[in-house]
């Protein structure tokens, strides 16, 4: 009688194996290449695990099958025009499949990915450009909207003070449309001599 087949499948493998090839590189243990990078006077040398390198990136890959015979205990590589802090981030995320950078360097983490032919690094930092547009896009789309909303708030309470003011203006001239705006002639007399406010109480008397 024949057993059905299952699957053994483990989560966690890959994520052990990368963190275990990391540590391995960090300590410098079976590490079979060294890439030596060079920039604007800047060099450094990083070791490192062909096997790594090659699944990871098409570059090296091409280096190391091409590769007619090993100089020595390691093979060495060399890579001008690449930035050491950029290349050490390349080297992180090839081994950990995640890497921390500044918002200004994901442009040239971008442009070292295409250089080395890393797909997943590359596709990486294209979707992380993509949401960083998308943010800018919709912080300038809610500060026009907040400046629009500031000037239409502005201007209707103006608009509303100008008809107030023409009402209270209308009021005016209805309460007394033949005097002058103070309406004086409604008003007891403050500004008359005293001699005709004697004559007149002398009349009243």
């Amino acid at each position: 009688m024949e057993s059905n087949a299952v699957l053994l499948e483990s989560k966690s493998s890959p994520i052990n194996l990368l963190n275990e090839m990391h540590q391995l590189r960090l300590l410098g243990h079976l590490c079979d290449v060294t890439v030596s990078v060079e920039y604007q006077g800047v060099r450094a040398e990083f070791v490192a695990h062909k096997a790594v390198l090659a699944a990871t990136s098409k570059f090296f890959k091409e280096v190391f099958l091409n590769e007619k015979g090993m100089d020595g205990p390691r093979t060495n590589v060399f890579l001008n025009e690449v930035q050491v802090a950029d290349f050490a981030s390349f080297l992180e995320f090839v081994y950990t499949a995640k890497v921390e950078v500044e918002e200004d360097r994901v442009q040239r983490m971008l442009e070292i990915a295409e250089k080395l032919k890393c797909l997943d690094l590359s596709e990486t930092c294209f979707q992380l450009k993509k949401q960083m547009l998308e943010s800018v896009l919709l912080e300038l789309q809610n500060f026009s909207e907040s400046q629009s909303s500031e000037e239409e708030s502005s201007t209707q309470p103006s608009a509303l003070l100008e008809s107030k003011a023409a009402a209270l203006a209308a009021a005016d001239q209805a309460d007394c449309p033949l005097a002058p705006p103070d309406c004086p002639a409604d008003r007891p007399s403050s500004r008359a001599s005293p001699e005709v406010l004697a004559a007149k109480s002398k009349e009243k008397m």
